[in-house]
């Protein structure tokens, strides 16, 4: 199938880039108005929490999510007071605005602060789930408050304001990403290629991947909400994916073109080897994804779907737009002249190879334990800090202090402590003048850490909203302390415990909960997709193993980084001592699968040359020595796509490129080149052990490598060293 893949891809090379480009065009123009479809839960959709939202919120109207801030004039000066009067009269005037509070008109809201320097502007209005309205309604707002109140400065904060930040960012951050990515990452690839057709083709299949990701989370947009960091993670999971394989594609033609063989002949030969590599290496990833279902969650569902469509197009891309690039650019595209590091000439050379990565193996294999010992420990140092890890949940301080809302939210902090805390709100059954009310209100009163608790009008379905007041911050350890304390001491009625600290209580809970049987479906299925490649059973435990660690590591690196504040000038970002919850869910799930993309690119190697000598240590040797070069090219490659978006302003997007990067930094050097040699080296001939009917299972199904098309290749016009260079 794969040879025939080949020989179409060559034979309607014009017509397959024709059908790309019309992809990629479709997709930077059409999929990228997925970013006003996206949507935030802000928790679990089954939780108590969502449960209690959705009695707050429902049959109301109205929403007050934006809140303007003005500050630096003083509040009772007459010119202060008109100038806030006459903006609030066009406030009102709005089709979509319902009423506006101030400082003047609602003196029992305690609008002004202690100092009497600062006030603040409520806007109510008509509630909306379309995400481009609440934008427009945002920008609309932010250009009639600009300015309005001479000697002041005014600056529009609010749910609303937020969550149009957050999304305006996330939509930059995938701008400034790729803007700061490709050049540098075309530069790369120039230098690997040493030919600037060559180095155009991982290029092409990278862009068009990420067109791909886009129009497929815009279909998802229609049946499942997609959070505002979703488009950032896929597209830049599919970037480094595609990366990887239309590295591996074009170095192989480049090997084939080498021997001597004709386009037509390289390019079916490059299809059917490393086509089934890439193939085997797509499965092991959505493997990996495919974890994120056991979460049960909208927004984890919509990034699987998401991610395993991208590997998908990634795979496709490879498999059809890389090698029809290559079939067009075939004579102009330098050949890789074989060495003992590609292509060896004959047995001899296999068994001794003499470059970098074979040395540096038989070096490990000389004292496999000190390496192995030594690795190990390193990298479960690395992943100490982790123990100490604090998680927050939307947390509005991910944003840069260079976003409106960010300095609004943080001047209103600022000027209004008691507002610095943020409710825990509990949606109690019953009217606010019922006695059992009033009665457990005065009781939540004199619960430890409880500043103030606020009794709200009567909701339409027959509830009251009760605002408990913590001290510290709205997700901090009182704030979580306070829910857990409400909900394990319920009066005789109903009662929904709800807000920000609740909802990431939640959000933990149903992780946690959830994670053992992520991981159960992750590792069954990578164990059951190695063991078929390689018949072992040790290998794919051992390779379990040591991607755990390697994360491990990843994890302890992200908390030393983003929660305990270090490099934070270097990376411009300002710590809050907390990392946001859903990253190490999804660097686990991503990392896990490009840890599996390494592996496979290098068991592929060791097992092909164990299964022709016998001998395992030479069998790493060899393999590291023909792998070891593509496994490093492409991680640095992939480390340029990350460190890209290390770059953007939204702290948990930076999160995940930082995680990822060191990832696969880890995995690449510590992992790939010193402990799978040191561990394979001291397990011997027990890497290839598996029972007697397991072993029958991959005689009749195991997946083995498929030979290369008997094809003449015609006759070389030109010497292999005489091949055009570009």
């Amino acid at each position: 199938m794969l040879a025939a893949l080949g020989r179409l891809a060559h034979r309607r090379r014009r017509l397959i880039i024709t059908l790309w480009s019309a992809l990629l065009v479709l997709g930077f123009t059409v999929g990228v108005s997925v970013f006003t479809h996206l949507s935030d839960s802000g928790g679990v959709t089954a939780s108590e929490s969502a449960r209690g939202l959705e009695l707050l919120t429902s049959g109301q109207r109205q929403s007050a999510g934006v809140v303007a801030v003005v500050s630096g004039a003083p509040v009772d000066a007459p010119r202060t007071r008109n100038a806030v009067q006459a903006v609030t009269a066009k406030l009102q005037a709005l089709p979509y605005v319902h009423e506006v509070h101030n400082a003047y008109n609602s003196p029992a809201a305690d609008l002004t602060s202690s100092d009497g320097r600062t006030s603040i502007v409520a806007v109510v209005t008509e509630r909306t789930t379309d995400m481009m309205a609440v934008q427009m309604r945002v920008d609309a707002l932010r250009d009639l408050l600009h300015g309005s109140v001479p000697g002041a400065t005014v600056q529009v904060g609010g749910d609303h304001s937020v969550m149009r930040d957050e999304m305006r960012t996330s939509q930059s951050d995938l701008v400034r990403g790729e803007a700061i990515a490709l050049p540098v990452l075309l530069l790369a690839l120039l230098f690997v290629f040493r030919g600037w057709r060559a180095a155009l083709v991982p290029l092409a299949g990278a862009l068009v991947t990420v067109a791909g990701a886009l129009l497929l989370l815009l279909a998802a947009t229609e049946f499942i909400d997609v959070a505002s960091y979703a488009v950032d993670v896929i597209a830049l999971f599919g970037l480094a994916l595609a990366v990887d394989y239309s590295l591996l594609v074009v170095s192989r033609f480049r090997e084939e073109r080498a021997d001597g063989t004709d386009v037509p002949t390289a390019v079916e030969r490059t299809v059917t080897t490393a086509g089934r590599t890439l193939v085997f290496s797509a499965m092991t990833v959505i493997a990996a994804l495919a974890g994120l279902f056991a979460f049960g969650e909208a927004t984890f569902t919509s990034l699987a779907v998401g991610g395993i469509a991208t590997v998908l197009v990634a795979l496709a891309a490879g498999l059809t737009l890389v090698p029809a690039l290559t079939a067009t650019w075939g004579h102009r595209i330098a050949a890789r002249v074989p060495t003992a590091a590609t292509r060896p000439a004959s047995a001899t050379e296999a068994d001794q190879p003499d470059g970098f990565f074979g040395r540096l193996a038989r070096g490990v294999g000389r004292r496999p334990v000190p390496v192995a010992v030594a690795v190990t420990a390193v990298l479960i140092a690395a992943g100490a800090p982790f123990l100490g890890v604090t998680f927050s949940n939307g947390d509005y301080r991910v944003l840069p202090t260079s976003q409106e809302s960010r300095r609004a939210t943080d001047t209103l902090m600022d000027a209004f402590p008691a507002l610095g805390a943020g409710p825990v709100t509990v949606v109690a059954h019953g009217r606010p003048n019922d006695p059992q009310v009033a009665a457990y209100a005065d009781h939540l009163r004199q619960l430890e850490h409880v500043t103030d608790v606020t009794v709200g009008a009567a909701l339409p379905n027959g509830y009251t909203a009760l605002d408990v007041m913590p001290d510290g911050q709205p997700q901090g350890a009182n704030a979580q302390q306070l829910v857990t304390t409400l909900r394990a001491d319920r009066p005789g009625f109903d009662t929904y415990v709800t807000g920000q600290a609740a909802a990431l209580l939640d959000f933990q809970h149903r992780i946690s909960s959830r994670l053992p049987y992520a991981l159960g479906l992750i590792a069954a299925s990578t164990f059951i997709l190695l063991f078929l490649m390689t018949g072992s059973v040790l290998i794919p435990v051992k390779a379990l193993a040591m991607n755990t660690l390697s994360l491990g590591a990843t994890f302890g690196a992200l908390v030393w980084v983003f929660q305990d504040g270090h490099l934070s000038g270097l990376l411009g970002f300002s710590s809050f001592g907390a990392i946001e919850a859903w990253v190490p869910v999804l660097v686990f799930v991503f990392g896990f699968g490009l840890s599996m993309d390494y592996e496979v690119f290098l068991l592929s190697r060791i097992k092909e040359e164990h299964d022709l000598t016998g001998d395992t240590t030479g069998a790493v040797a060899v393999g590291l020595q023909r792998s070891g070069r593509i496994i490093t090219s492409a991680a640095v490659l992939v480390l340029i796509v990350f460190l890209g978006f290390v770059a953007g302003e939204n702290v948990g997007i930076k999160e995940m490129g930082l995680a990822l990067a060191v990832a696969v930094a880890v995995d690449a050097t510590l992992v790939r080149c010193l402990l799978v040699p040191a561990t394979m080296t001291l397990m011997g001939r027990a890497n290839w052990w598996a029972p007697a009917p397991l072993r029958l299972v991959h005689d009749r199904f195991g997946l083995n490598e498929a030979p290369v098309p008997a094809v003449q290749p015609a006759a070389p016009t030109r010497a292999p060293g005489q091949l055009a260079r570009s």
